[in-house]
Order: C-alpha cells, then sequence, then structure tokens
C-alpha cells in the first residue's frame, strides 16, 4: 500500500467504524480495562491487515467484524478458556417490555446476559451480529458461514432462549 495516502484512508474509516470494535471488545471481556485492552488489539491487528483489505471483495464494516471477532476470539480463549461472561457496551440494544416494572425488566436483561455469556465463541459472534440488525447474508460472510446456517442458528438460539425466558417467568426465577 501507499504510505501516507493509505494512513489517512484507515483514519478516516477507523473513526468511521471505531464502535464495532467497542461493542465487540465489550461482548468478549468483562471490564472495563481489558475491554480497552482487546480494542487496542483489534485495532493494531487492522492496521497489520490493512493492507490486504481489498473493497472490491467485502465492505469494510464486514471485513473490520471478520478481523475484530477473530481478534476477540483468540483473546477470550487465551484469558478465560472460553468461559467469559457477557458484559454489553450500552442498554440500548435491549428494549423493555411495556407494562414491565423496572425491576422486572432488570431481571429479564440479567437473564439475557447470563444466557448470551453462556453461548460459545461462534454463538455470541452471531447474536452479536444479529443485535447489530445485519442480514443474515453479511452474517455469513462475516463468519464464513453459509446463510441457512446462519439462520438455522439463531432460530435454535432463539427457541433456546424463549425456553429458558418462559421456565424462569413460570418459576419466579
Amino acid at each position: 500500500m501507499g504510505g501516507k495516502a493509505d494512513q489517512q484512508r484507515f483514519e478516516t474509516l477507523w473513526r468511521e467504524h471505531r464502535g464495532i470494535v467497542l461493542k465487540v471488545a465489550g461482548v468478549y471481556t468483562r471490564h472495563a480495562e481489558e475491554r480497552l485492552d482487546l480494542a487496542q488489539e483489534i485495532g493494531a491487528q487492522l492496521w497489520r491487515s490493512f493492507a490486504a483489505f481489498d473493497e472490491r471483495k467485502a465492505k469494510f464494516s464486514t471485513w473490520l467484524y471478520r478481523i475484530a471477532l477473530n481478534v476477540a476470539i483468540s483473546h477470550l480463549r487465551r484469558e478465560s478458556g472460553g468461559d467469559g461472561r457477557f458484559e454489553p457496551l450500552d442498554e440500548r440494544h435491549l428494549e423493555t417490555i411495556a407494562g414491565e416494572s423496572a425491576a422486572e425488566a432488570d431481571e429479564r436483561v440479567e437473564a439475557l446476559r447470563a444466557f448470551i455469556g453462556e453461548l460459545d465463541a461462534l454463538n455470541r459472534a452471531l447474536i452479536l451480529l444479529y443485535l447489530e440488525d445485519r442480514s443474515y447474508a453479511e452474517i455469513a460472510e462475516v463468519l464464513g458461514i453459509s446463510a441457512t446456517n446462519v439462520a438455522t442458528k439463531i432460530n435454535r438460539i432463539k427457541h433456546k432462549l424463549r425456553g429458558r425466558m418462559t421456565a424462569a417467568s413460570t418459576t419466579g426465577a
């Protein structure tokens, strides 16, 4: 690649898409300091890989997700042996159900966090992308699986979650 122009292009794309890195880091870490370290690690890997980025083959956001998720999954395996807990970056992705008290909504949010935290690394990545309103085709491209496989996995996760939330509401847990 060509030096200063490429650096400026990278910096512009980085500023536009930095939120993706922070969200990925938030899903795969427990603490703010660890989240920032992982975000830096992802940023460094993005810069090292930028020369290989070809906008004719993929959108920048798709390429970025692929690298960010690979770095985050490697980090998760290295740091916790795959036993990390989900910790969302912010609450705006989680909508409360109308008519619930704040305590009931908090319990449901915590149950959702716990459920997602129990997912393996691939399914956690899949849910992150799904919650970002990415299309099945884009999720498939990022994760390197078919769109049909994405749909199947999402439906299985939803079914499992529905069962878990129903059981929790009937037992009062």
